[in-house]
């Protein structure tokens, strides 16, 4: 952590930022070339491989113009309403110092402390415990934070969350992830697209391609269907190939956002807050509680901690919790109070509070037979204990108070 300079971050989120916006096009290219080998082999079956490549790419360069204007109309819906549609999946919603003065109060003080331009703020209705930053300039910046978390954590926990994303923001971190997101949802878009026209078509016997509803064609003769059938079968299989790469190069891509740029943003908090106990109290309470429901991964990929673990931690794009909270003990001279129980564990004893509010279950006792049943306790003789001596027994008839 100690080995990147913060300009240099920066500079390189916005230079991969940049990259990441070419290989967009690239990607577009990739997958209009292979629906043009598709629409080669719905065409004319009868053809050799060499022929549905050559004219597929003839077929590319007609159509370049139009999927470079299509990438750049997507870039520039993405730009002004990329917010809006991380609010209609999340529900988030703006809030001022009316509605929230806690929550206001503690992002104005930090962004006033360090002369940084306050970014809009969010509300998320959701017991899950997370806050995420987004925008691509600072008009557009605004940090969305989870009604479970402002229950959950108190207020210089809570400051160290917000320090976490307004470090994000000042390193360039959200423009690299939300870039990012516009191009994996470009192209998962466009390759589900292809999908699905291509599963709604069938290989007839004949060596030809139709659709689901229509007839297969016969063929002229058994020489030709193996002929022209392989080529077409074989130029199938490699368009399938490229929408697959295209696809998973979108993935890798999302991956680019380094996991260092978490280490970095739990040290910006800890500078902006001089407090790195309470980041790392609010890590372990978020720890396992971050789960958006209904979120989507690339909004999870935003948020303070994605709990959603990789194929052998491979594609996780945090760092785990331990780590981090190691990194802050170790830099820092944070204290970790360790692990916090699992939140099952956690609500067991609400649970049992709310039992409690009925009637108390009979237990083995004094009062209770070997056999478990519940037998009252014995009445005192009244009359008895009216008739004696007060003063012998000074403490009254049903005994010590």
């Amino acid at each position: 952590m100690a080995a990147y300079g913060l300009y240099t971050h920066i500079a390189s989120n916005k230079f991969r930022s940049m990259l990441l916006l070419a290989g967009l096009f690239l990607l577009i290219y990739v997958l209009v070339y292979a629906g043009a080998l598709i629409a080669e082999v719905l065409i004319d079956s009868d053809q050799t491989v060499a022929f549905y490549l050559s004219r597929a790419f003839s077929d590319l360069l007609k159509a370049s113009p139009f999927a470079t204007i299509a990438a750049a109309v997507w870039i520039v819906i993405a730009y002004f309403f990329h917010q809006s549609m991380i609010d209609a999946v999340t529900g988030g919603h703006d809030v001022t110092r009316q509605d929230e003065p806690r929550l206001y109060n503690l992002l104005e003080n930090l962004c006033i402390s360090r002369g940084i331009t306050m970014p809009k703020l969010k509300i998320m209705e959701s017991p899950a415990l997370n806050a995420f930053a987004t925008g691509l300039n600072p008009r557009q910046y605004a940090i969305t934070v989870t009604t479970g978390l402002l229950n959950a954590l108190n207020d210089k926990e809570i400051e160290a969350v917000l320090g976490h994303e307004l470090t994000h923001i000042k390193n360039g971190d959200v423009q690299l992830m939300v870039v990012a997101v516009i191009i994996a949802g470009a192209v998962g878009f466009f390759g589900e697209l292809f999908f699905r026209l291509f599963t709604n078509l069938s290989w007839s016997s004949g060596g030809s391609w139709s659709s689901g509803s229509s007839s297969s064609r016969s063929s002229s003769s058994s020489s030709d269907s193996k002929s022209s059938g392989g080529g077409a079968v074989i130029v199938i299989i490699i368009a399938v190939v490229l929408i697959v790469v295209a696809w998973l190069v979108s993935q890798v891509v999302k991956l680019a956002l380094s996991r260092s740029r978490e280490y970095l943003a739990d040290a910006g908090s800890v500078e902006l807050t001089k407090n790195p106990d309470a980041m790392i109290s609010a890590l372990r309470k978020i720890e396992n509680r971050g789960e958006l429901p209904g979120a989507t991964s690339a909004v999870m990929e935003l948020c303070v901690d994605n709990p959603r673990e990789g194929f052998a931690d491979l594609f996780a794009t945090h760092p785990s919790v331990q780590s981090r909270v190691d990194a802050l003990v170790k830099f820092a001279g944070g204290h970790d109070p360790g692990p916090l129980p699992p939140p099952d564990e956690a609500d067991e004893p609400e649970a049992q509070v709310e039992q409690q509010d009925g009637p108390p279950p009979l237990r083995q006792g004094p009062w209770n037979d070997a056999g478990g049943s519940a037998s009252p306790p014995p009445v005192p003789n009244l009359s008895k204990a009216a008739s004696s001596n007060p003063m012998d027994n000074p403490m009254g008839p049903w005994g010590r108070h």
